[in-house]
């Protein structure tokens, strides 16, 4: 269950804990391996914020000053979870040029996400591993045995930091936000979350919405919902949406037979799932729903091969859909965050009601790609939910949105309850708008600077 609200605005209203109140003495120092003048420092904040005076862990902290008078400082994350942040800020420092010019660029690498991830605060010291989406259990014995499954790799991971591994939550990442803001001594906090870290800017707008002068969500997940049964739909229909658009274009271009085959393919993979010429690989029906959409999303270029990967399946060889890389299986990767942001289900009979609505919601898509088949990995897992999905509290400054085809949708229902917010649409494939989108991140420079909010919903 999450902290009570009151307790934790308690411990940060009172200041930081010692050791992280003494990192206000360090200098920042050129970052490793720096070539853009990047420099960086150390915070040191309680593993656990419930016991603002236990252990302590490092944050690393990395700047680009403005290149001009600095009005303030602009807190970035770039999602993952677990994505470094001042290697990815090292990697493309052109895409915040122009905010540079009145504002300092700062960011961290996230807690518990290491060595692995180029990370430079303190980290697990697990195996990070993706691993194959399970399949949908079809009775209990197979619900408890995913359970065990799941339990598994969680444990190789927890034992070795049990403290750490419990407070990785998106609350857990917001919390180190503010004891950043505090740290840099910022008044407000500026904020820009893309892809994942749009769920760290949510929960720091339930537990500290006062603090909060600017904030973007781009590219992100509605975790501010108060049906997550309702969210699991609207995220489902997004999918369906964009197998639509590839049927449509099919339907005016050479391929308007594939509509037809799609559903008996789909209907006789999960009886019999499908072969490839590749050794032991062969695919039912949700794993070529997930192939299908994550390339149906890509838009125009992708269409043609997706088009000829579902006749030749239709055909009885599945070769298309395997990836040229990486994973033969539609995957992911252990949840050491997720599984404490999403609901799970509690049992399987939860679990069939849910899928079984979906799939007659979205008979073209079905569950694949969706958190209601994501959480499945979550299943057993060692520790709760501690920051359960909630809508985002009254009393917020406008904020702003952005987002490619779904995203934009998604961050618009998250954003609906806060009075003068707007989301910058772009009706096109993409993850996330600020770093490719010229038009979208001229709104948000002028945003973060002048509190500028475009027109409700702005075309880019």
């Amino acid at each position: 269950m999450l902290k009570p609200l009151t307790l934790t605005l308690a411990l940060l209203g009172a200041g930081l804990s010692a050791p992280a109140a003494a990192a206000t003495t360090q200098e920042w120092r050129s970052c490793p391996n720096d070539k853009i003048g990047m420099v960086c420092t150390d915070l040191q904040v309680p593993a656990d914020w419930s016991k603002p005076d236990g252990r302590t862990i490092t944050l690393k902290l990395g700047r680009l000053k403005a290149t001009g008078a600095s009005e303030g400082s602009v807190l970035v994350a770039y999602g993952g979870p677990g994505g470094p942040g001042i290697a990815l800020t090292q990697a493309n420092p052109g895409w915040w040029a122009e905010l540079r010019e009145r504002m300092d660029i700062v960011t961290w690498d996230t807690r518990g996400y290491g060595e692995q991830f180029q990370g430079l605060s303190t980290g697990l010291q697990c195996s990070w591993t993706r691993v194959p989406l399970p399949g949908t259990p079809e009775d209990d014995a197979a619900f408890g045995r995913l359970s065990d499954t799941n339990r598994g790799y969680a444990e190789a991971c927890r034992l070795k930091d049990p403290e750490l591994f419990a407070h990785m939550s998106s609350a857990d990442h917001a919390r180190d936000m503010e004891a950043i803001r505090k740290f840099l001594g910022d008044g407000e906090l500026n904020f820009y979350g893309a892809s994942y870290a749009g769920i760290y800017g949510q929960a720091y707008a339930r537990l500290f919405p006062g603090r909060i002068r600017t904030m973007v969500l781009d590219g992100t997940i509605n975790h501010s919902t108060a049906s997550w049964k309702r969210e699991l739909e609207e995220s489902a229909r997004a999918n369906e949406r964009f197998l639509e658009r590839f049927f449509a274009w099919c339907k005016a271009n050479d391929c308007s037979d594939v509509p037809g085959r799609w559903r008996a393919l789909i209907a006789r993979a999960d009886r019999t799932p499908v072969p490839t010429t590749t050794a032991n690989v062969a695919y039912n029906g949700r794993d070529l729903q997930s192939f299908a959409i994550s390339r149906a999303r890509q838009g125009k270029p992708a269409w043609p091969d997706l088009a000829q990967a579902i006749r030749k399946a239709a055909r009885a060889d599945a070769s298309g859909f395997v990836p040229a890389r990486g994973a033969r299986y539609p995957d992911q990767a252990t949840g050491v965050t997720e599984c404490t942001d999403w609901p799970r289900f509690a049992d399987r009979k939860e679990m069939a009601a849910t899928n079984a609505r979906l799939r007659k919601i979205v008979p073209n898509a079905g569950t694949a790609n969706t958190l209601a088949t994501a959480m499945l990995g979550c299943i057993g897992w060692p520790v709760p939910v501690t920051n359960k999905p909630a809508p985002l509290p009254k009393g917020l400054p406008p904020l702003l949105g952005a987002g490619a085809w779904g995203e934009s949708d998604a961050v618009a229902r998250a954003l609906s309850p806060v009075p003068g917010s707007a989301v910058i649409h772009h009706d096109g494939p993409g993850h996330t708008l600020y770093g490719f989108n010229k038009c979208a991140r001229d709104h948000i420079n002028r945003y973060f600077t002048d509190r500028t909010v475009p027109t409700k919903t702005t075309p880019c």
